[in-house]
């Protein structure tokens, strides 16, 4: 059905114009006005057939209009009727203005028992005004507030309107109620046995939301039925004990051992997370007897940081798994009212998901909408009428429904399932419902609000409510059945409790799974050298030309052709490689191997400095040409995309990529190092620390363009320091690179080692194009990574200093060695900073045991590496070279930057 809206806010008249076109030229119109007009011009003509001319003008004037104004309330209700809807359960909803009230289109309750035309429109044929708005406020202004008035699809609105108007008000079969009521009696009952047995330990209940259980239930079990074969759930703490144990099946028994603190934790890997933090995996039965993967990712309190990560997590699952159809895995996403309202990130990876880089085929987001924020009301909590209000962003339906009525909950997330199938774009579902303690089981919430919480300790949980309905509605057997299920499910936990077992749900592995199997964790002796990761000549000759040259009939611009004609010329003469060429050759070589490769952030296409080109554009048609993708007939694949201007949601969508694939090398790239400080929660919560928290090992990789270049405090520094902070346990690889050959073995190592390590490195910018950067090819083809880079220039009797450093400063200290003939000086090259190469330190640091050391770095003191090596390398004595502290990370002014490089050279050789 059409849906109309600008005709519900229009005068009369316009209306009436639109008529005249009509009767003008039928065909002028639109095709459903079209219907509605010619169904009004019968029922006129056979209405007042015996009436003189003049009266049957007045009264179809008369008529016509009263059909108008009764289209307008149809339209009304369809477009607003969702400010009217009951979804609160325990307080009247704040008057949003609908302006949708009989009076509004001029009715009075005289014309209810009219007859109108427009019933046509909603299916109820020709009937009264009264059964026209009985039936509207059923289908829009009961349980549930369907929003979708700025969906521009008609087909999507055709289909939601239907579902909405007919087969929501379908009556469930017996067995799905009684389905409903299991879930809610596990729900309800799993927290009170929690509430009494572990008094005073922090929980966070679902108590007052515990419809999320029949709800997801119901998602699973639909979604199976629909060609869903893996749901991915991300989800914040609140809740997550109960959706463990009646979702994802885990057993009480390891929830409860956790509780009393007799679980054996898993330390291998680091110290842990507390329990509501950690993630799961499952393969139930649903309802309907489909098997079906599940997993719930684990997440930081950072509510909605796990988001974008479920998202990458989902797409990579898609690719690997399931040749790329997004239809077979579906990502869920369960929200707080509040956090959904003010987390940006919930807006950046929404604007992701109909981008060709990162779209899943649509999330279904699940909103626990507890009406408040820690302490904080949602009236202070947000400026929009919803927590959902930026789903029109991206033209996403959103069903609000009253959490207490389970069965309008289990039929809106049916819809919104199948609405996920049918058109693949995201989908909301807005839960009212209310948190029955604090934010915590110690909390009291009296405190900020009491009268809130005076309706709440008086209202029955959900539970109680729905055993109500259903005896009201004539199921005499509900009461009898859930003081049945209460007493089984009671002497359940007690059993499990009391060290009864329960047998974990059968698990099979996926084949990505199987590769995390294989790895193993890493140790420091992984660390002292690196593997082997050169490649043949035959190879090398191989795959350069492959990425060099350009099929038949395809015309890069001039720049671009210039260009591969001075690498290969490059290559041809000296055998000599620039960085972005060992850059794209390991690439190649993975590829090669039958591994993938996504890369992915701002301009990475082309790459910010124009260096990489690893997709070029056809100057005449726009075509584009991956230079990737034709390296074998069965290479792994090549994916690289611009993203969209974020580094929070990319950055988290890739860590979510690499955690699903580790036969994938995955790469994000920033557009400069210092915009990765706005992805510095991703870092904290996921990327530091998640081997440790939660034992899930990750080779994500970021690139993060370094170096002082006189291009002030946004373009100089991506803050190694605070990197090198986090670094404990081997968590992570920092490295800072200075030649084309350690770059393609760095990239080469992270899919080669038997175990997967975050890298970081600080990638140049000028020294892209710098010819000390360039590698010969016998570089490529022996050997492995180099930790660290000693000066062969130079005899180590002549030595009386040694300058250790690392990146872009390397280059003018070399300049400045080589102009002044210094043999005394040795410069000394720290590539990986993190895992320290300490074994290879403590060789040289014997090798020039009469020199004095100094590590320079072109960084103020404060940051770059400088504290780091200080607390870390003890076994060496050296002095510190650099900027003074500093709070910006570097000058403005050009001529201020040019004197600090400038003294910290000669500051270098004079000391």
């Amino acid at each position: 059905m059409k849906d109309f809206s600008y005709i519900t806010s229009q005068h009369p008249q316009f209306i009436e114009n639109l008529y005249n076109d009509f009767v003008a030229n039928p065909a002028s119109v639109d095709p459903e006005l079209k219907k509605f007009f010619e169904g009004f011009d019968f029922a006129v003509s056979t209405g007042n057939a015996g009436k003189g001319a003049s009266a049957a003008g007045d009264a179809a004037t008369a008529d016509w209009k009263r059909e108008v104004m009764a289209y307008r309330m149809i339209l009304g209700y369809r477009n607003k009727g969702h400010l009217l809807a009951k979804t609160n359960p325990i307080r009247p909803r704040i008057n949003r203005g609908a302006n949708i009230e009989l009076s509004f289109y001029g009715f009075t309750e005289a014309d209810l028992d009219k007859t109108f035309q427009a019933g046509q429109l909603i299916g109820l044929g020709t009937t009264t005004l009264r059964n026209i708005y009985t039936h509207l406020e059923k289908c829009y202004a009961n349980h549930v507030g369907w929003e979708f008035k700025y969906i521009s699809d008609q087909k999507k609105v055709d289909w939601l309107t239907n579902e909405i108007e007919i087969a929501f008000h379908r009556e469930l079969p017996t067995p799905q109620k009684r389905r409903i009521l299991e879930k809610l009696n596990q729900a309800v009952l799993f927290e009170k046995f929690l509430h009494t047995k572990y008094i005073g330990q922090k929980r966070f209940s679902l108590e007052g939301g515990e419809t999320t259980i029949a709800a997801l239930d119901q998602i699973i079990t639909t979604a199976a039925d629909n060609g869903v074969e893996e749901v991915v759930i991300g989800m914040a703490h609140r809740g997550r004990l109960n959706v463990l144990a009646n979702v994802m099946g885990k057993t009480y028994e390891q929830i409860f051992s956790e509780f009393e603190g007799t679980a054996i934790p898993d330390t291998t890997m680091g110290s842990g997370d507390v329990k509501y933090h950690l993630g799961f995996g499952s393969q139930p039965t649903t309802a309907n007897g489909k098997t079906i993967n599940l997993k719930l990712a684990p997440n930081p309190s950072h509510l909605e940081a796990v988001n974008p990560v479920v998202e990458g997590f989902c797409r990579a699952k898609a690719d690997v798994v399931y040749n790329s159809q997004y239809d077979h895995v579906l990502p869920i996403l369960i929200h707080g009212d509040a956090s959904i309202a003010g987390q940006g990130i919930v807006y950046e990876v929404l604007q992701m998901s109909k981008l060709d880089g990162y779209e899943t085929g649509g999330t279904i987001h699940l909103v626990i909408n507890n009406q408040i924020g820690f302490t904080t009301d949602f009236t202070d909590a947000r400026s929009s009428d919803y927590c959902t209000s930026l789903a029109s962003a991206v033209q996403a339906p959103v069903f609000h429904v009253n959490g207490d009525d389970a069965e309008a909950v289990v039929k809106a997330v049916d819809i919104a399932t199948r609405y996920r199938q049918e058109f693949n774009c995201d989908v909301f579902v807005d839960m009212v419902c209310y948190r029955r303690h604090g934010h915590n089981e110690g909390d009291d919430p009296k405190f900020t609000q009491p009268g809130l919480y005076a309706l709440i300790d008086k209202h029955p949980n959900p539970r109680e409510v729905y055993t109500q309905f259903l005896l009201q509605n004539g199921d005499t057997e509900a009461q009898e059945l859930a003081k049945e299920m209460e007493k089984k499910f009671w002497g359940d936990l007690q059993e499990r409790l009391d060290n009864i077992k329960q047998n974990p749900l059968p698990y099979t592995y996926q084949k990505p799974e199987e590769w995390w199997r294989e790895l193993h964790k890493a140790t420091t002796a992984d660390f002292e050298q690196s593997p082997e990761t050169a490649i043949s000549k035959d190879l090398l000759n191989e795959l350069f030309g492959k990425i060099m040259n350009l099929p038949d009939g395809f015309k890069a611009i001039k720049k671009v052709e210039k260009l591969l004609a001075d690498k290969k010329k490059l290559f041809e003469t000296e055998q000599k490689l620039d960085w972005a060429t060992g850059e794209l050759l390991a690439y190649a070589s993975i590829c090669h191997q039958g591994y993938e490769v996504r890369m992915s952030g701002q301009d990475v296409r082309r790459g910010t400095f124009s260096h990489r080109h690893a997709v070029l554009r056809d100057e005449k048609t726009d075509a584009y040409y991956n230079r990737l993708e034709h390296i074998s007939d069965n290479q792994g694949k090549f994916r690289i995309y611009n993203s969209l201007l974020s580094e929070y949601a990319v950055l988290g969508f890739e860590y979510g990529y690499a955690m699903a694939n580790p036969h994938a090398l995955v790469l994000w790239e920033a557009q400069f190092g210092d915009f990765v400080n706005g992805a510095q929660t991703m870092i904290d919560q996921f990327i530091s620390g998640a081997e440790q928290k939660w034992h899930r090992m990750n080779g994500v990789t970021l690139l993060l363009p370094h170096g002082y270049e006189g291009q002030g405090p946004e373009h100089s520094s991506a803050r190694m320091e605070r990197f090198l902070q986090c670094c404990a346990e081997l968590n992570m690889v920092v490295t800072n690179i200075t030649t084309a050959a350690n770059f393609f073995h760095a990239l080469r190592r992270q899919i080669t080692w038997s175990f997967r390590k975050p890298l970081v490195n600080f990638s140049p910018k000028a020294n892209l194009r710098y010819p000390g950067t360039y590698s010969h090819a016998d570089e490529f083809t022996q050997g492995g990574f180099r930790e660290v880079i000693d000066d062969n220039a130079v005899q180590a009797a002549d030595v009386k200093k040694v300058l250790i450093c690392s990146g872009k400063i390397y280059f003018e200290l070399l300049e400045k060695q080589q102009a002044d003939q210094r043999k005394d000086v040795a410069v000394v090259r720290l590539e990986q900073i993190y895992p320290l190469p300490q074994k290879q330190l403590d060789e040289l640091y014997k090798k020039y045991g009469n020199a004095t050391w100094y590590w320079v770095q072109e960084e103020p003191l404060n940051m770059g590496a400088a504290s780091f090596l200080k607390m870390n390398l003890h076994s060496m004595s050296f002095g510190l070279i650099g900027r003074k502290p500093s709070a910006a990370t570097a000058t403005g002014y050009g001529k201020v930057h040019a004197k600090e490089q400038t003294d910290i050279i000669e500051k270098a050789f004079s000391i």
